[in-house]
């Protein structure tokens, strides 16, 4: 997922009937066969992954307060997803930090909903995806290992299934990828990716890792139905070209499709001022056509642009869940596909609306 990032933290860091729509996981529980590799790793992950960005922050989700009846609602949707066979979760090691004024470290809360399964259900496997935070001052390969073994200790874990620079760095970058190499070399991690890359950075890094015999796994960025910067930029053709899995953050453009705001009803904190009424006006017309699309399978609009997102191929989603609620619909994505004409359609109707701002460091 994204990170929300403070001026003062960077400066320190046809007719058919209708069925009633459900918003509940699909009949069928994830198995070992509906998962994918991440690009040329032996890394198996579901379709759909769960986004812990919102886990512990105050900084911009949360209406700026966590207490435990959230925490409790973030346990809830972890246990629903991996009751519907989810099991890769993607966290950082900013999320909820106290340097990003956050309330408790998402990495901690996700270590801790991870015990505490385990404890039920011994056998159940999770794979946990975090991040590193490419900070100014942090330089060389040692300093990745270093925040590595920090991460580590918060997921109370000795290894994750994914390690991935959070942003291109100022400077260093160089030193990072050593860094994300060595790390699969002492066994602290299974694969490694990088997140925010535009094309050319994506080449480089590629390339560098491979020179060791190592797959960079994925790439994360912001891509939606409405945001496709991923398409227009390269990136999106370019891991299809060098086998690195695109994971999607924000992909339902952070509540906008899900048909929940309206003009009258925007969303609340730091969101208002990205999807403003304005820009909700000009969103209905394409909110309306999702949910006609919706009746037609029985699905709900989140339901509907998450499995957009999945038939574009090497593309896993990652939609941030808060509540069971939230995580059992997002589940409902699996297990049904949009015809490509469906797909061409939202596609073409999404073309029309001005996309908002993505996350700055995609055009470093």
């Amino acid at each position: 997922m994204a990170m929300h990032v403070s001026s003062a933290c960077f400066s320190v860091f046809s007719h058919r009937r209708v069925h009633k729509i459900r918003a509940v996981a699909s009949e069928n529980v994830t198995t070992e066969d509906d998962k994918v590799k991440l690009g040329g790793s032996d890394l198996k992950v579901t379709r759909l992954g769960i986004g812990a960005w919102s886990w512990g922050d105050t900084s911009y989700w949360n209406n700026f307060e966590w207490d435990d009846r959230k925490m409790k609602a973030a346990k809830s949707a972890f246990d629903v997803s991996v009751d519907a066979g989810i099991t890769f979760f993607d966290t950082a090691e900013v999320y909820g930090s106290r340097a990003s004024f956050g309330a408790i470290n998402s990495e901690t809360l996700l270590g801790r909903f991870v015990k505490e399964r385990k404890e039920k259900d011994p056998g159940v496997e999770v794979a946990i995806a975090t991040k590193f935070a490419a900070l100014p001052w942090r330089l060389g390969r040692q300093s990745v290992i270093t925040a590595l073994k920090d991460s580590l200790g918060r997921l109370g874990v000795s290894s994750v299934e994914l390690y991935q620079l959070h942003w291109p760095g100022i400077w260093g970058n160089e030193g990072y990828l050593d860094g994300l190499g060595d790390a699969v070399e002492q066994g602290l991690v299974k694969a490694v990716g990088v997140s925010n890359y535009s094309e050319r950075r994506l080449r480089e890094a590629h390339k560098k890792l491979q020179k060791r015999g190592i797959p960079l796994a994925s790439n994360q960025v912001n891509y939606s139905l409405i945001y496709r910067a991923p398409e227009e930029k390269g990136v999106k053709s370019t891991c299809d070209e060098l086998g690195i899995t695109l994971i999607a953050y924000s992909p339902i453009a952070q509540g906008a499709l899900t048909g929940k705001y309206t003009p009258e009803n925007p969303p609340t904190g730091p969101r208002r001022q990205i999807y403003t009424p304005e820009f909700l006006t000009r969103l209905q017309p394409l909110l309306n056509r999702i949910k006609e699309i919706g009746e037609k399978y029985s699905k709900t609009n989140t339901q509907v642009v998450l499995n957009w997102l999945i038939a574009q191929d090497n593309v896993v989603p990652i939609p941030g869940a808060k509540n069971a609620e939230q995580a059992a619909e997002f589940a409902g994505a699996l297990g049904w596909k949009l015809d490509n004409e469906e797909v061409a359609e939202l596609r073409s109707l999404a073309t029309e609306i001005r996309p908002v701002t993505g996350f700055p460091v995609e055009n470093l």
